[in-house]
């Protein structure tokens, strides 16, 4: 028997076997039955914005060979980047410190690889987007999981970290978080982000759903710490999934290293992306018609859930997603939401993807589609228990 590495052993993100099984189940429907509305996914229902896909055209068009390029990216997307964060955060930051990624997700391991060590500890909140502790375990990074309750709006604090011992090496924040769709309100983040700067705690703030806020506006660590990494992404507000493009703001100390990193891991991110997602800062208005339809669909669940039994919810603060409670209907999260596939034709993602020990309680709605389909499953789920 030929060895296999410990990494292979990693958890499977198991939103991804959520949507296999309604995708099967679609097809087993007969002709003329309802169709499955899909709530397991944060995949926003339109694509790249239209001002952006015309970009795309003309550049596909032409006789450009769209081949490789800079590592850390296109220097014009770069200094878009650098725009875009004096515009919506009011902190200059020279293109330079921004780093284009294959993704939000291709961030994270960058920003793991040239941040910890093997052995290393990196705390964050439960619940939590599963990647997160995944990418770690396989880099031989120690997760050290800080259980949460709605009264900290599933969101790490200060005396969470000091009552670890010893400190971790790093912490991992997300807000608007996803699962919960709660935020680190500013002085929150402030705090948190000093906090860890004072104390050699290495921040990671992913900030992939910034843009996609309804009360609190969003914050950049940035602003408060120049030690922390921010990851962003064109995935979610800019609507661009597919396109897998992202980027990442560093601390000056650790541009070189991802640089190195990037250039033996993936080289670049895909040009013709690069291209597109530059042209997404000049699309903002339709932006924020699609911010407005996430807004009405959640201000819809928000009435709708507790109607059909949802009474213990998240504060929807952000992102697209309600967290939703479901300990008193004396199922585990993934039969319940087997259930609801299958008897309510809901695709919807099982708490324990997002917190493997408290997680069968809970229930990710995602409302990032279409609005006619949000107000049908609330309609469905009013008639099923």
């Amino acid at each position: 028997m030929l060895k296999i590495g410990a990494g292979a052993a990693i958890p499977a993100f198991r939103v991804m076997d959520v949507i296999a099984a309604a995708n099967r189940r679609q097809a087993e429907l007969p002709p003329g039955a309802p169709r499955i509305l899909r709530m397991e996914i944060g995949q926003p229902a339109a694509g790249a914005p239209a001002g952006a896909c015309a970009v795309a055209r003309a550049a596909l068009a032409g006789c450009d060979p769209l081949g490789y390029t800079e590592t850390l990216g296109l220097p014009d997307l770069r200094a878009r980047i650098a725009a875009h964060i004096r515009d919506w955060y009011g902190l200059d930051v020279p293109a330079r410190r921004i780093a284009i990624t294959t993704g939000g997700s291709g961030a994270f391991p960058l920003a793991f690889l040239a941040a910890f060590n093997p052995g290393d500890r990196v705390a964050l909140a439960a619940p939590y987007y599963p990647p997160y502790v995944n990418i770690l375990l396989a880099l031989g990074i120690r997760p050290v999981i800080l259980p949460t309750t709605i009264d900290s709006r599933f969101q790490p604090t200060i005396a969470m970290l000091e009552r670890l011992d010893p400190l971790p090496d790093g912490l991992i924040v997300a807000s608007p978080s996803n699962p919960a769709g709660t935020m680190l309100h500013p002085d929150e983040f402030a705090a948190l982000a000093r906090w860890c700067h004072a104390h050699g705690v290495r921040l990671i703030s992913d900030e992939i759903y910034h843009g996609l806020t309804y009360e609190t506006p969003g914050v950049s660590a940035t602003g408060f710490s120049d030690s922390a990494i921010v990851v962003n992404s064109f995935s979610k507000y800019f609507s661009m999934t597919g396109w897998r493009i992202g980027w990442m703001v560093l601390p000056e100390e650790l541009v070189r290293p991802v640089e190195r990193l990037a250039q033996n891991l993936s080289i670049c991110a895909p040009h013709i992306s690069q291209i597109v997602a530059a042209a997404c800062f000049d699309c903002h208005e339709e932006l924020a018609g699609r911010v407005a339809s996430y807004r009405a669909a959640r201000d819809h669940l928000l009435a709708a859930l507790p109607r059909a039994g949802f009474t213990r919810l998240s504060p929807a603060e952000g992102a697209f997603y309600i967290f939703a409670d479901i300990a008193d209907r004396g199922e585990a999260s993934p039969d319940f939401c087997a259930r609801m596939l299958r008897q309510a034709g809901i695709a919807a993602t099982p708490g324990v993807d997002f917190d493997p020990e408290r997680g069968n309680d809970f229930v990710r709605f995602s409302y990032c589609g279409p609005i006619g389909d949000v107000i049908e499953a609330g309609e469905r789920l009013a008639g099923w228990r």
